[in-house]
């Protein structure tokens, strides 16, 4: 887990010197792929923020003709005037709802197609990236970073185009009214600018280090509520709370920092605005004087002069927006990268009996690559034999269950499923021949019902209840009011640990593999259960290949073979009564240890 956090943090770090270079807006606009199927409406969109813009724009121009109509006392003037202004309005209302509502659609469709691309890559990722990261920060990856991009597709972007096209429209009608005057309100824009981008850096980094605290927050809320039981069996409540209350306030004391600067520059932005705004009118004023300019004139480059003003101001936290949706971009791409599991192997092989053959097996995880967990392993199981592995924690037995599953690839030999390699067979199709019943049975937060389907989607109620029948489950699920449909609750903490591993026996006896794996099924389990546990797993084990994980050795003695495993190798192979018998065994030795001999 340290090394994960390690990992995570540093990570973390990369992300933070961000910025918006042509090299990252190049890279972000990947993502325009899922804007592409909706480009008609979004060009559609940007015609009617083009035509808000100009309708905004005319707005200073007849307010001036209307001041310079009622200084020389013209009423069929003022009331022309009046009437043009009111029609502009109403069209700049109409040209505002379509581009919003245009902007919408484009928004809310591209991200649907984002999450589900986002959430189908990642569940298609190989196991190794999900043992370097954390659950929490994937969540964030797919809620928050994506939310972040609805808020730059739905407002920013086109926000950012429409200040771009005030300014430079605004610039050019300045200059047609008065040169002299918009080289002095231009003269402020260089050291606005300027002290725009120091500010606009800091606020970043603020807002991105404040961004990732919350992350952080938020992972220690998942990992709490996930492993509440264990948080008030061991009394830690208060622990818990300390360590969130540290996390927050921190992000305290990161949000007030990153206020202070936001409040500095806003405070300058306004300063410059109200300055260059008096400067104006000075300047004006003396011109009118001088006969070089109307008083409607001057009006107009007034409310021209703060139409521009406004949209510089705006820029720099539109420019900070875009910076985060940037760093958001980035943090999705990492997961889009990332290689899937999926194999180029022949989709038309299928396991047809289930015999499996390790040969001279070598394996270490991928993160500790130094400690060989395999070391040549090697041992047969015939179709429909059932074979029990045994041996102290950490002897190896669930990494076997692991490669046989293809969560990881071997480092040296070769494992054969029907005299095939296990390469040669795409994933859903070995898979597909295959069951495991766990220890810490998870079940999803729906019904018994969809619980037991998910061995076989396409399965009949019919057949459902069969299976919960072979798997000794039916008597309990129909004690309860709602029977089938009764809600498991969240991991299916609503259940017993005998029900929720009968379950999962009925999921596994729907789903018929070829293969069966039974990791410690009953490990966990009271006398009671472990009868009724016991009786379901004998049933579904008939007629296939079972693979089975014992802590317990008194249920594994009517097993076809056991194989002792120690420090990664096979010490031992037989019978129960073959390894019973040996003196000085490691098998005997475990019999003895459980028995308190």
């Amino acid at each position: 887990m340290r090394k994960n956090k390690d990992t995570s943090t540093n990570s973390e770090e990369e992300k933070k010197k961000v910025k918006l270079s042509l090299k990252n807006i190049k890279k972000s606009l990947r993502l325009f792929k899922y804007v592409k199927p909706h480009l008609g409406t979004f060009i559609i969109g940007l015609i009617f923020l083009v035509l808000s813009s100009l309708a905004s724009m005319i707005f200073p121009y007849l307010t001036g003709q209307l001041v310079d109509a009622a200084n020389q006392e013209i009423l069929e003037k003022i009331n022309d005037i009046a009437l043009v202004l009111l029609g502009v309005f109403l069209l700049n209302a109409v040209f505002s709802y379509f581009r919003i509502y245009l902007f919408a659609i484009v928004t809310q469709k591209t991200l649907a197609s984002l999450r589900q691309a986002t959430y189908d890559h990642l569940i298609r990722l190989k196991m190794q990236f999900f043992s370097e990261r954390r659950v929490g920060e994937l969540n964030s990856r797919i809620s928050s970073d994506i939310s972040l991009l609805q808020e730059t597709l739905t407002t920013t972007i086109a926000e950012f185009i429409r200040q771009i096209l005030i300014i430079f429209i605004g610039i050019v009608l300045l200059s047609m009214i008065s040169g002299k005057l918009t080289l002095l309100m231009l003269a402020l824009v260089p050291l606005v600018v300027v002290i725009a981008v120091i500010f606009g850096k800091k606020i970043k980094g603020f807002s991105k280090k404040a961004q990732d605290e919350i992350a952080s927050s938020n992972i220690i809320v998942e990992e709490t509520l996930q492993g509440i039981a264990t948080v008030k069996a061991f009394v830690n409540e208060g622990f818990e709370y300390l360590r969130y209350k540290k996390k927050t306030d921190e992000i305290i004391g990161i949000s007030l920092k990153g206020a202070k600067w936001r409040g500095a520059f806003a405070s300058f932005i306004i300063f410059c605005l109200f300055g260059s705004i008096i400067a104006v009118i000075w300047y004006g004023v003396i011109l009118v004087q001088a006969d070089q300019l109307t008083i409607g004139d001057l009006f107009t480059f007034i409310l021209y002069s703060v139409f521009v003003g406004a949209s510089l101001g705006g820029i720099a936290d539109l420019y900070s927006q875009l910076q985060k949706a940037i760093g958001a971009t980035e943090n999705l791409l990492e997961i889009l990268d990332e290689e899937k599991e999926e194999s180029n192997a022949s989709s038309e092989l299928k396991i047809e009996k289930g015999k499996v053959d390790f040969e001279e097996v070598s394996f270490a995880y991928p993160s500790r690559s130094d400690i060989q967990i395999l070391k040549d392993v090697s041992f047969s199981i015939e179709a429909g034999q059932q074979i029990a592995l045994v041996g102290p924690s950490g002897a190896g037995k669930s990494t076997i269950t692991s490669l046989i599953l293809r969560f990881f690839n071997i480092n040296k030999g070769q494992i054969k499923i029907d005299d095939i390699a296990i390469e040669d067979y795409s994933l859903h199709n070995l898979r597909s021949a295959m069951a495991i019943v766990p220890q810490d049975v998870i079940l999803f937060g729906g019904t018994i019902f969809e619980n037991i389907l998910y061995g076989n989607p396409k399965a009949n109620k019919e057949e459902v209840e069969a299976a919960a029948t072979k798997a000794n489950a039916i008597e309990f699920i129909h004690s309860f009011p709602e029977g089938f449909e009764t809600i498991v609750g969240e991991r299916g903490i609503q259940l017993s640990g005998g029900q929720r591993q009968r379950i999962a026996i009925a999921r596994a006896i729907l789903k018929n593999p070829k293969i069966l794996i039974l990791d410690e099924a009953t490990s966990s389990l009271d006398s009671q259960s472990e009868k009724l546990v016991q009786e379901a797993l004998e049933e579904l084990m008939k007629n296939r290949t079972s693979l089975v994980i014992a802590h317990r050795l008194s249920t594994i003695q009517k097993a076809d073979k056991i194989l002792v495993l120690n420090d990664g190798k096979i010490v031992e192979s037989g019978t129960h009564e073959e390894l019973n018998s040996k003196e000085k065994g490691l098998y005997k030795d475990l019999k003895h240890l459980q028995m308190g001999v």
